[in-house]
């Protein structure tokens, strides 16, 4: 059999299964037990947040389908004839729009809703927008839209204002990390707590991104799945030499900045990459300098956080601050520079020396405000 991916078979398939958007679930399901079901939703929210999944499992609900194993099953994969999935991406015409509201007075064939899911709604056609507002504006009472975005401002307040709007947050990494350990049981794998956590940062909010990392680390067929593995098969900076990067920072030491910094990119790191970890980890010791040790603003477990906390420790948080500006500054001159390398080089030696770079501008603002007369 054909190979179905982790994001695929684990995807959430009740409102109790629902990760990180757990309060519009409640919603949802107690506007069906309340009978105060809307006739048309808008779900907005970057990719991978679970607006599909919902929309599915309202439309799955709407229409009694529990109590249907064949039914539930047509709906969760997106071929049941009553809830009807339309990619707005691939349908943006306003032919496809008219062909949905004639066959909207239609009614249902199996549930008592004909329920419209539209995907990237935002990627309609103007004309289309318009055919589908006339829908909108007086539907029959046995159809439902569910529309689903990424970008909730290209969708026109016509019909913005015609639906019950709900925002989808990005699933903290904490959950993420949760559920993907919860996944890794299932499929009886091992792996470090390390692993997961930085799978799930580098998941940026999204469920779906995560779980395809963890597919292709599992893909590399390891019994046990460790961050190393991760970072041989990303090119991430590897997580001790960035340490020993900072260490060295911290104690101005140039000679072992340069040596840091030439192993970490001789590693093949690309420029963007190394500045783009290092200001994550100057992030995460700016938060533990100033919220202390047990922050929960930092997703790191263990010996990690205990490193990171001691390092923390050596830095004044606002040094760090003045640290992550200049890497964030670095990182858009990068784009146009002929000679990353060397700008990369010469921020590393500038975070070593920051401490003696504000001394001087100190001074020099201090004899600027002595010289002048009143």
């Amino acid at each position: 059999m054909a190979y179905t991916v982790l994001a695929r078979r684990y995807r959430s398939t009740s409102f109790d299964e629902i990760v990180g958007q757990e309060a519009i679930a409640r919603t949802l399901k107690a506007a069906i037990e309340q009978d105060r079901v809307a006739h048309a939703y808008l779900f907005c929210g970057t990719r991978g947040v679970g607006k599909t999944s919902m929309a599915r499992i309202f439309a799955k609900a709407l229409n009694g389908a529990d109590k249907h194993p064949e039914i539930a099953k047509a709906i969760m994969s997106g071929q049941d004839t009553d809830v009807i999935e339309i990619d707005a991406a691939s349908n943006t015409g306003v032919d496809h729009a008219r062909d949905l509201i004639a066959n909207a007075n239609y009614r249902p064939m199996r549930g008592p809703y004909k329920i419209y899911i539209i995907d990237e709604v935002h990627m309609l056609s103007q004309a289309a927008f318009n055919a589908l507002l006339k829908t909108m504006e007086e539907p029959p009472e046995h159809v439902k839209f569910i529309l689903c975005t990424t970008e909730a401002h290209k969708v026109p307040a016509t019909i913005q204002s015609r639906c019950q709007r709900f925002d989808f947050r990005n699933i903290s990494a904490s959950r993420i990390a949760e559920h993907l350990a919860a996944v890794l049981k299932e499929e009886k794998l091992e792996a470090e707590p390390e692993l997961l956590h930085e799978i799930a940062r580098l998941g940026n909010g999204s469920m779906r991104d995560a779980l395809s990392l963890l597919d292709r680390v599992i893909a590399a067929g390891e019994k046990k799945l460790t961050l190393a593995l991760l970072e041989d098969l990303l090119g991430l900076p590897d997580r001790r030499l960035m340490g020993e990067l900072i260490d060295a920072i911290a104690d101005a030491d140039l000679s072992r900045v340069l040596s840091a910094g030439d192993e970490l990119l001789g590693r093949g790191s690309g420029a963007d990459l190394f500045l783009e970890s290092l200001t994550e980890r100057l992030r995460d010791l700016m938060v533990l300098s100033a919220c202390g040790p047990q922050t929960e603003l930092v997703e790191l477990v263990g010996k990690a956080r205990e490193e990171e906390a001691a390092r923390a420790g050596r830095f004044d948080p606002a040094a760090l601050v003045h640290m992550i500006a200049i890497c964030d500054a670095v990182q858009r001159m990068l784009r146009t520079s002929a000679s990353p390398r060397a700008l990369i080089e010469a921020t590393l030696v500038r975070l070593a020396l920051s401490e003696r770079f504000a001394d001087a501008a100190g001074l020099v603002a201090g004899s600027g405000g002595g010289g002048k007369k009143r």
